[in-house]
């Protein structure tokens, strides 16, 4: 009797003559046989059930088992071009399995001449590969990718290249999606899964708890370890992104509320060590701030209460739950404030008394100066008030458990409005979070200065700036500092959105034809980005200025960056600009001109198109660069880091007029969003609502020569 026609009679027993003994093999066994012979783990399950019928049509097939249509036709489609199916000529077509020791002495067969092709070209094999690895793992690679196929195809050859771990985090429709385009059987299948940690972490909620759980029963139990976090926590807390043992990573521009991979769909692969560790960290602090799959489950079940972290818009809302947890404080409160924000607290200050005459610790730091001095005074008696220079975002910590960071307002509403401001508060209950926002003001604090007559004059002085040394100090830029001015437009002349578009396409227009000498302009988007770096970076706090310039501009397309830091200046602290780096020869005359007698004038850098890349999605900017940015010294540094600038909220509008100190005049039109901003580094992850940016989606720029301004 031969094998595949007791295949088809009943799959339990299969009856193959070997030395004489007859041998009975049950259908685990021959399933690895399967497997080993080349096939997935569904295509086996496929072949064995297709052998104990007679031959069906794909849509029977996936009815009989309950499967989806697409998903088997495509795993029928992948056994007959292994030859392990065969079709009808009838329409519609039907399958059946081809003989089972057929396919045996077939595979025997192919393996064998493989082996013989191996040995005879062993040694070159060897040696080409060995050279290829080296030239490829020797250069560093900043990659876009776009589309749904060719992001598919990226994430099987990355299963591919794991050799011990490979972390993604993703949302729970994207899992599902990813195993019916055989992601898991393709790490299922890797020769290497017995050494490989998988970790796959998601989001879990009521409404997709039974697909997850139904899921989950189809996913080997020692294979894959997943954990969850709440789907109310925001994109900058939880990122989509693939990393693989610590050398490459996927990271995809789309939110996680995107969960369908389009053709415009776009992700950002690169194996740069500095990025790819940035990144790794990141993962690795949400994974160690997530919980189990199956606990999670467990909570939605029994309804107990997940971990909330996200920021409010109704500023309404965000009043009353602050004060409803102000209210229940039982043990202490801190408060990070503004200069104004003391002010706002001194005047009442009955709530902040009946907290303490209820036995609540209650701890305020905040910017000392004249205006406030006599509500520090006044606040001194029924609480502890310290000292803080000022740049530190405005948060409340109440009991160590509920964080609160406020928005800074614009500076025309700063002079009307005491805080705390309510709208778009960023709030969270998140232990970890919290512990982490805690131990940094617990040692704020602990370096704070509590405010007397006697330390009035020292805190006045604004001591933290950077001092530049003798030779650096620029004395014409430094003279001109209260020329250098951002001039707003009259009320009248405030520009829309749609008067922005219309501006770039005669722009274009303009562009197009015989363009004066004495002006040029620019379109494109740009970003500002507010950033503390980490105490190792050895720099005071800086901005970092971003451009996209459009390839149909005045000098063609260029990705760009104008670095300040926040220094000593005769005039007081002031953010300087130290440094600009582009990717375009010809625009490199323009910015030494126009940052002429600025520490920034004298290092204008030439960067290959490879070491600086900026992308923009939507209303995300990304932009990364693979080499140190050399800043006012040797001894000062920007290191290989990436931004990512994550615009919100309504569009704004503003135009406004620059002028340069070397006599360049600038206008400015541009529509965008106030935005968050996410600073990546190897060593640190800065990150959240308290660094506050500005996307402008659309930008214009005219700029008028010294000759004729």
């Amino acid at each position: 009797m031969s094998v595949s026609v007791t295949l088809m009679v009943t799959i339990d027993k299969v009856y193959h003559r070997y030395s004489g003994n007859v041998v009975v093999l049950g259908e685990e066994i021959i399933k690895t046989v399967l497997k080993n012979a080349g096939l997935t783990e569904k295509e086996a399950e496929i072949y064995i059930f297709l052998a104990k019928h007679n031959p069906l049509k794909s849509t029977e097939i996936a009815k009989l088992i309950k499967k989806d249509k697409a998903q088997i036709f495509r795993i029928l489609k992948g056994l007959q071009a292994k030859g392990f199916v065969e079709t009808t000529l009838e329409f519609p077509t039907r399958y059946m399995v081809v003989p089972f020791e057929t396919i045996l002495e077939s595979v025997v067969k192919a393996k064998k001449e493989e082996v013989a092709f191996i040995e005879e070209a062993k040694k070159d094999l060897l040696a080409h590969l060995r050279k290829k690895s080296q030239a490829e793992t020797s250069l560093e690679k900043f990659v876009l990718i776009k589309g749904r196929k060719r992001i598919y195809s990226k994430i099987f050859k990355i299963i591919q290249d794991t050799k011990y771990q490979l972390s993604i985090a993703t949302t729970v429709p994207s899992l599902m999606r990813a195993d019916r385009y055989g992601v898991f059987d393709a790490a299922l299948n890797h020769p290497l899964r017995a050494q490989i940690h998988y970790r796959f972490l998601t989001e879990l909620s009521k409404q997709n708890l039974n697909a997850l759980k139904a899921f989950l029963k189809r996913m080997p139990k020692t294979s894959f370890n997943f954990k969850a976090r709440n789907p109310d926590l925001s994109v900058r807390l939880f990122p989509i992104m693939i990393t693989r043992d610590n050398e490459e990573i996927l990271f995809f521009t789309a939110t996680p509320k995107a969960d369908k991979l389009e053709k415009d769909d776009l992700c950002l692969s690169t194996n740069c060590k500095a990025l790819v560790q940035a990144f790794t960290a990141v993962f690795d602090d949400l994974w160690r701030n997530s919980t189990d799959i199956h606990e999670k489950i467990l909570e939605i079940k029994t309804g107990k209460q997940s971990p909330k972290t996200f920021v409010f818009s109704d500023g309404e809302a965000a009043k009353k739950k602050y004060a409803e947890t102000m209210q229940c404080a039982e043990e202490e409160i801190v408060l990070m404030t503004s200069s104004k924000g003391l002010i706002g607290y001194w005047k009442t200050m009955s709530i902040i008394k009946e907290l303490t005459e209820k036995g609540v610790s209650v701890k305020i730091m905040a910017p000392i100066v004249g205006e406030n001095l006599e509500a520090a005074e006044q606040l001194s008696k029924t609480c502890a008030v310290k000292h803080v220079p000022i740049n530190y975002p405005e948060a409340t910590i109440v009991d160590g458990k509920h964080f609160f960071q406020f928005k800074t307002p614009p500076a025309d509403k700063e002079k009307h409005v005491l805080p705390p401001r309510f709208e778009n508060i960023f709030y969270t209950d998140d232990f970890g979070y919290v512990e982490k926002m805690k131990n940094m003001l617990d040692d704020l604090w602990k370096n704070a200065r509590a405010p007397s007559p006697v330390t009035v004059e020292s805190i006045l002085r604004k001591s933290r700036a950077l001092s530049l040394p003798n030779d650096r100090r620029y004395p014409s830029y430094f003279e001109k500092l209260s020329g250098i001015s951002f001039e707003e437009r009259k009320q009248s002349e405030i520009t829309t959105e749609k008067e922005i578009l219309d501006k770039i396409i005669d722009t274009k227009k303009f562009l197009g034809e015989n363009q004066p000498k004495d002006l040029m302009r620019l379109y494109g988007s740009m970003a500002n980005a507010v950033i503390h770096p980490p105490d190792n970076f050895n720099l005071p706090d800086m901005v970092i200025s971003v451009f996209h310039i459009e390839k149909h501009s005045a000098l063609g397309e260029e990705d760009a960056m104008l670095i300040y830091l926040w220094l000593e200046t005769p005039k007081g602290p002031a953010f300087v600009p130290v440094a600009y780096v582009g990717d375009n020869p010809k625009a490199q005359d323009i910015w030494k001109g126009w940052l002429a007698g600025t520490p920034a004038g004298q290092n204008v850098q030439l960067v290959k198109k490879d070491k600086l890349q900026i992308r923009i999605h939507g209303n995300t900017l990304f932009a990364g660069w693979t080499v140190p940015i050399p800043l006012l010294h040797s001894s000062l540094n920007l290191p290989p880091a990436c931004l990512l600038i994550e615009g919100y909220g309504d569009v704004k509008t503003d135009t406004y007029n620059m002028f340069s100190p070397s006599g360049y005049r600038t206008e400015i039109e541009r529509s965008g969003f106030e935005a968050f901003v996410t600073f990546f580094h190897p060593s640190s992850k800065y990150s959240g609502p308290g660094t506050d940016g500005f996307f402008a989606r659309d930008y214009v720029a005219t700029t008028y020569l010294p000759s004729t301004v």
